[in-house]
């Protein structure tokens, strides 16, 4: 997408400004997933964004609050974690698969690949944003699934799932640990789909029973 940019004179603008808030909130949205990516989140300031994105840091902590809130639009606009809501609608038959499919079929093309690839990146670097991820995808994309299910311990279905899922996506296309990288999507679903399938409907050892 091309912006164009403010006029030098003339306008009462500020030369080098990009217009429009919407625009402006994408354009920052990118610039902080290229950053994320290349120096990881404690590398990022808001004013380091709002440079490279030309616009005024006021717009930035207008739109986000701060950078911990940036990283989640982030991490909100590379998952979309409503989409995964399909999941539930086709019954307990089959669900882990489609989770794993649905999960993975996202890394597999552009530009949503470097969407998560920034964020897993960021996760990697610092405690305080594999926090942030780790409760984003457990509370924000999975639990909502594990809740909808019904079955007892839902945290802790949740937080199952998503180790095996951030796992199989770091071996696969960020540390490409074999055979992963090279497997066939649909063999790599049918080799993972049986544990998300037992973590979300089958019955946990007792050690859950003291946990959500």
């Amino acid at each position: 997408m091309t912006v164009e940019r403010a006029p030098v004179s003339g306008s009462g603008k500020r030369p080098g400004r990009r217009p429009g808030k919407t625009v402006s909130r994408q354009v920052i949205l990118s610039v902080a997933m290229k950053r994320f990516a290349e120096v990881g989140y404690e590398g990022v300031s808001l004013r380091s964004i709002a440079r490279e994105a030309q616009v005024d840091p006021a717009l930035v902590r207008h739109f986000f609050a701060s950078k911990e809130g940036l990283f989640e639009a982030v991490m909100r606009d590379a998952f979309h974690p409503e989409d995964f809501a399909v999941v539930v609608e086709g019954g307990e038959e089959r669900m882990g698969e489609r989770l794993v499919a649905g999960f993975l079929e996202m890394w597999e093309t552009q530009p949503s690949r470097d969407k998560l690839l920034s964020v897993l990146r960021s996760a990697v670097t610092r405690d305080a944003a594999a926090n942030m991820v780790r409760s984003f995808i457990v509370g924000e994309v999975l639990a909502p699934i594990t809740r909808a299910i019904g079955r007892p311990h839902p945290q802790a279905r949740a937080a199952l799932v998503g180790t095996q899922l951030v796992g199989v996506a770091l071996a696969r296309y960020v540390v490409k640990t074999q055979p992963l990288p090279t497997m066939r999507l649909d063999a790599v679903v049918q080799v993972i789909a049986p544990s998300i399938q037992r973590f979300l409907t089958g019955d946990l050892p007792d050690v859950f029973d003291e946990t959500a």
